[in-house]
C-alpha cells in the first residue's frame, strides 16, 4: 500500500543517524530491559504486501494464488492496484501491489491508535513518507516500506490443506538488515510493537515477535552483506517440508537450496526470495515462538 517510496535517510559515511530516543531503546535491547509497552501503541494485525511491476504481476499473482491456495480477488474499490488473496474461510492479510519498481515485500499494520503509532515511529526513526486517507506510508531507519491504517475485527484464516493430507499458511515476515543497520532495525520494530519477542541464541537471527492474535510473526535476521537497505521476505509454515518444496517447485518456484538451520529458500515468478520453514501453519492466539 506504498508507493514509489525513497531511499532511507543516512550518513555520509553509510551508517544510520539514530535519534536520541532509538538509542536509549537499542542500549535497552542490548541490556534485555527495554519494555515495548512502554513506547508502542496498540498494534494486533499484521498484513503482508507482495509489490511486484506490472511485467511480472500475472505470473506472481498465478503462483502466489496456488502457492497459498487462496484465489486472487478482484481490484480494491479506488485502488485498482491492489488485490487481496483471499481465503474461503477468515478474512485475508497476503495481497498483492503493482508498483513502478523493483519486486519487495513490505508490511502494513493496523492500530488501534494510528496517529499515536505514526507519532512513535517518527520519535524512534521512521521517516513518514506519504498520508492518505485510508493509511499512511513510512520508511523504517533502515529503509523498510511499511504502513499504519486503522484497525478492526478480524477472523483468521485457518492453514491450506492439500490433497496429500499436508497444510500449509504464510506464517512469517522476515526483516533482513544488513549488519550494519541490524541493531537499530531490531530496535526500532521492538519499540513499535507490542506483543512478545523472544531472542535468539544465533549471532544470525535477533529473535522473533509475535501480537496474539497477528496471522503473522516477525523474524529479525542479520544478513552476512556489511551495508544496504533493510529488505523483507515471507516464510510459510508446514507440516510436511518435504511434500510443501515438492509442491511449490512443480507450481514453478526456482531451488535456491537448503539453510544451515531448517529451512528450504525459493524464489518467486517476480524473483523474489522465499522460505519453507518448518514454523506451525496452525492459526493460534499464541505462537511459539522458541
Amino acid at each position: 500500500m506504498v508507493h514509489d517510496l525513497p531511499g532511507a535517510p543516512g550518513r555520509a559515511d553509510g551508517g544510520f543517524a539514530l535519534p536520541a530516543r532509538l538509542r536509549s531503546t537499542l542500549r535497552a535491547v542490548r541490556r534485555g530491559t527495554a519494555r515495548a509497552h512502554s513506547y508502542a501503541r496498540e498494534v494486533a494485525w499484521l498484513h503482508t504486501v507482495i509489490d511486484v511491476p506490472g511485467e511480472v504481476h500475472a505470473s506472481t499473482a498465478a503462483f502466489w494464488a496456488e502457492a497459498l491456495g487462496w484465489p486472487l480477488g478482484q481490484p480494491w474499490p479506488g485502488h485498482p492496484e491492489l488485490r487481496s488473496f483471499e481465503p474461503a474461510v477468515g478474512e485475508a492479510y497476503a495481497h498483492l501491489q503493482q508498483i513502478d519498481g523493483p519486486p519487495r515485500v513490505h508490511l502494513d499494520m493496523e492500530s488501534d491508535d494510528p496517529a499515536g503509532t505514526i507519532s512513535t515511529a517518527v520519535a524512534a526513526g521512521a521517516v513518514l513518507v506519504r498520508r492518505s486517507e485510508r493509511w499512511d506510508s513510512l520508511l523504517s531507519p533502515g529503509g523498510l516500506p511499511f504502513c499504519v491504517l486503522g484497525a478492526r475485527p478480524h477472523a483468521a484464516p485457518e492453514p491450506a490443506a492439500w490433497p496429500d493430507g499436508h497444510r500449509s499458511r504464510l506464517v512469517q515476515v522476515c526483516i533482513d538488515s544488513p549488519a550494519a543497520s541490524h541493531d537499530a532495525e531490531v530496535a526500532f520494530w521492538r519499540a513499535l510493537l507490542p506483543g512478545r519477542f523472544v531472542g535468539s541464541p544465533s549471532a544470525e537471527f535477533a529473535g522473533k515477535w509475535h501480537d496474539d492474535g497477528s496471522p503473522v510473526q516477525l523474524l529479525f535476521q542479520r544478513l552476512g552483506q556489511p551495508d544496504g537497505g533493510v529488505r523483507a521476505h515471507v516464510d510459510l509454515g508446514t507440516d510436511a517440508q518435504p511434500a510443501e518444496i515438492r509442491r511449490l517447485l512443480d507450481l514453478g518456484a526456482d531451488d535456491l537450496g537448503a539453510g544451515h538451520g531448517g529451512w528450504h529458500v525459493l524464489r518467486d515468478p517476480a524473483g523474489l526470495a522465499f522460505c519453507v520453514t518448518e514454523n506451525a501453519p496452525d492459526q493460534v492466539r499464541h505462537r511459539d515462538l522458541g
